[in-house]
């Protein structure tokens, strides 16, 4: 069994999360990739997604497992295109990361930004903070987008910029048709956002935000954007995302405490490496968003 194979397979499943949207991106058809999750899931000893007639959905042990499937694809993938850049010179590839928090757009955005500014090739990793910041100490990425505040002893970094985030509630709550809203008015629903594990430091922080309003609620792990949304829409949750509003039954965006809300992100990098150009380029594209 080649288990890179296998867990590219549930990286897509898991992102797309249907088959079908998933055999799409890897190129392939569905019933081999079905297959190959059966075959995983049964080296693994567990299951790692619940399918149902609409697509699937992951279960608990899928939600811990993904994140080091990533980093496992993605440092696969690393490790192919290094030794495609000995073997043929590319000098001007960049690879960088990004936490899952950043919007597609926002993202799409960089990536245009680093090309401009001369890197022939972007090599691109959405991960947790603590797995970027890793990236960033081992080598594995020349730059990292990371949230603030985190660890990054030994590591030299930009100043902390704000990304804009909104509230987001299921759209039959009360707070989705109320005038200025109260943090209070969200008791009773849990707090959907990523593993304590992805950052503690800004996950403790976020925690403590809501408390400070008189808010304590039940914790929900979501592993992305879209799980939280998902969540939120379930009707039992709610969350922030750097997502701005957007038509989509069963979610409603709020507008509230805003600058606190702030997503913080700052630039990190190996001391003594040259990545001036590329971190001026991301710094424009956050900057110019933050605004």
């Amino acid at each position: 069994m080649d288990l890179l194979r296998h867990l590219r397979f549930f990286v897509a499943v898991a992102e797309e999360g249907h088959f079908g949207n998933a055999s799409t991106r890897l190129g392939m058809t569905q019933p081999p990739l079905s297959q190959g999750m059966r075959r995983l899931e049964q080296r693994l000893g567990t299951e790692l997604v619940h399918r149902t007639a609409r697509g699937v959905s992951l279960t608990d042990a899928g939600r811990q497992l993904l994140p080091r499937a990533r980093l496992l694809v993605a440092d696969a993938t690393r490790f192919e295109d290094e030794a495609r850049r000995i073997a043929g010179g590319d000098d001007a590839a960049v690879r960088w990361g990004v936490p899952h928090a950043v919007r597609d757009e926002l993202v799409v955005q960089c990536i245009g930004a680093l090309r401009n500014a001369g890197r022939a090739r972007v090599v691109t990793t959405t991960s947790s903070t603590a797995e970027l910041v890793d990236g960033v100490r081992t080598g594995a990425l020349d730059l990292a987008v990371v949230e603030h505040p985190a660890v990054l002893t030994g590591l030299d970094c930009g100043p902390v910029l704000k990304l804009r985030r909104w509230v987001v509630v299921p759209e039959d709550h009360p707070a989705a048709t109320a005038g200025k809203v109260q943090a209070r008015i969200l008791q009773g629903l849990a707090l959907s956002t990523t593993p304590r594990s992805d950052n503690p430091p800004a996950h403790d922080l976020f925690v403590d935000l809501w408390r400070a309003r008189g808010l304590d609620p039940d914790v929900v792990v979501s592993t992305c954007p879209r799980d939280l949304l998902a969540q939120v829409a379930a009707g039992t949750c709610f969350g922030v995302t750097t997502a701005p509003p957007t038509p989509m039954p069963g979610v409603a965006w709020l507008d509230m405490l805003r600058d606190d809300l702030a997503l913080r992100l700052r630039i990190t990098w190996r001391s003594g490496t040259d990545v001036g150009t590329s971190a001026h380029a991301l710094d424009r594209v956050l900057i110019r968003t933050g605004r």
